[in-house]
């Protein structure tokens, strides 16, 4: 078919960190671009309340502009990328885009898993595209692979090492036995964690990407209020030297998992077996876990962040979009919901096994106490470890279980927590991997 388009422009909202990198790979790298869609990609414009700043980009004579609305409004830009973050105004520049037909890709995940839905429905009723790769796991193109690579599997679960700042505070706390603080002010030091890590840290960036993925796995309406999110500030080296003696690794994981009665959602710190590759991915990279009902299980590694890592994802969506553009075919739906959705199971509902540290006094009996109570609540042990001490004749002690329910988990806690001989709150993390 012959093009009906020889050249395609691009408008960028947001000169930053990703806005750079997606900048100079369009620049740089146009005539390997070019080669490979067979037209021109141009970038018109670049819109960033910053112009004055050098960022050793060599761009077009009139390209930077303080006025997004020379992006979002210009009749000659075909493609708006917005790469500010946030959830206003780039809300608002997208959907002024998309208002103008004008195709958008975005790396914002926060702002689609939160509301998503509008700009979708909007995209839809406009006839223009929404590329979205770069918003989870920067250059891994896991988008595309569930949505197109997966696509005639059941998705039956999905795993994911999806920050890489927890990822690296994790790391440098099971390597080096340091404390969560110093781990976290280290990863701040290396600019691997913001000013305010609180979307990192406590789960949120996590539950964020999570969304997008199962939208994309299982056909559910965009659900990030139903995310049960749980971040790693509550671990220790104890606990990490616990599970390794149990042969398991703590890592912060996204989870979304079919199971009886819908779709389990949840972000939490995970014991895995020390063996399973995705426990091995260490420092800021990010791993994704997809298990189909016909490929079984296939694991997708790479850097998560970063101006090139992000900037050639989102790339990767301009390009695709230029391709329909050039050729004047109809664009595809970013994100389809299914007619007949699974609902979110919720979190009551989940099985798991489960890890407990509960802080006892030194005395004979408390084991058979604190058992008592789990086996009342249809929790089987599986093994324990009592060693060491807490101080003020206290100990710390170990309970691995089957699996359980977590509505039992929680009620069983409640219970042991009111225990004379229980003298701290207990902690639970859940884990993942095949019951022996």
């Amino acid at each position: 078919m012959a093009r009906i388009r020889k050249s395609v422009n691009v408008g960028i909202i947001g000169f930053g960190t990703v806005g750079s990198g997606t900048a100079r790979i369009l620049v740089e790298n146009a005539d390997i671009i070019k080669e490979r869609l067979g037209f021109t990609l141009n970038l018109k414009k670049i819109s960033d309340l910053d112009i004055t700043r050098e960022r050793g980009i060599k761009l077009p004579k009139g390209a930077l502009t303080t006025d997004a609305r020379e992006v979002t409004d210009n009749p000659e830009i075909d493609i708006a990328v917005e790469l500010i973050g946030g959830l206003h105004p780039a809300k608002d520049f997208i959907l002024r885009a998309i208002k103008n037909k004008k195709h958008v890709v975005t790396a914002n995940k926060a702002l689609l898993a939160e509301e998503g839905a509008e700009i979708f429905e909007s995209a839809a009723r406009k006839g223009v595209s929404v590329g979205f790769e770069a918003s989870v796991a920067g250059g891994i193109p896991i988008i595309k692979v569930v949505s197109e690579g997966l696509i005639a599997n059941r998705i039956q679960a999905v795993y994911g090492i999806v920050n890489g700042t927890s990822n690296y505070i994790l790391t440098k706390m099971t390597n080096e036995g340091v404390e969560f603080g110093a781990a976290l002010k280290e990863a701040q030091s290396l600019g691997y964690a913001e000013a305010d890590p609180t979307l990192d840290i406590e789960g949120i960036d996590s539950a964020h990407k999570l969304t997008l993925l199962a939208s994309l796995a299982y056909g559910i309406p965009l659900s990030f209020k139903k995310v049960y999110t749980e971040g790693i500030t509550k671990l220790t080296p104890l606990d990490i030297s616990f599970a390794s003696e149990l042969g398991l690794k703590i890592k912060l994981l996204a989870i979304a998992k079919s199971g009886k009665g819908g779709v389990d959602l949840r972000v939490h710190p995970t014991m895995l077996p020390k063996e399973y590759l995705i426990s091995q991915v260490d420092g800021v990279m990010n791993a994704i876990y997809v298990e189909g009902d016909r490929t079984g299980e296939t694991l997708y590694y790479g850097k998560g962040a970063g101006d090139m890592p992000t900037g050639s994802a989102v790339v990767a969506d301009i390009c695709e979009i230029a391709r329909s553009v050039a050729n004047g075919a109809t664009p595809k739906t970013a994100l389809k919901v299914s007619a007949n959705p699974v609902g979110v199971r919720p979190m009551e509902y989940v099985e798991s096994m489960y890890y407990f540290r509960f802080t006892a006094l030194d005395k004979p009996g408390v084991l058979s106490k604190i058992s008592g109570v789990l086996g009342a609540n249809n929790i089987s042990i599986a093994s324990v470890i009592q060693k060491g001490r807490a101080g003020g004749g206290r100990v710390p002690l170990i309970i691995l279980t089957h699996m359980a329910k977590e509505r039992d988990v929680r009620k069983a806690l409640s219970e042991i927590d009111s225990l004379p001989v229980v003298s701290e709150k207990s902690l639970l993390i859940r884990v993942e991997g095949k019951e022996e």
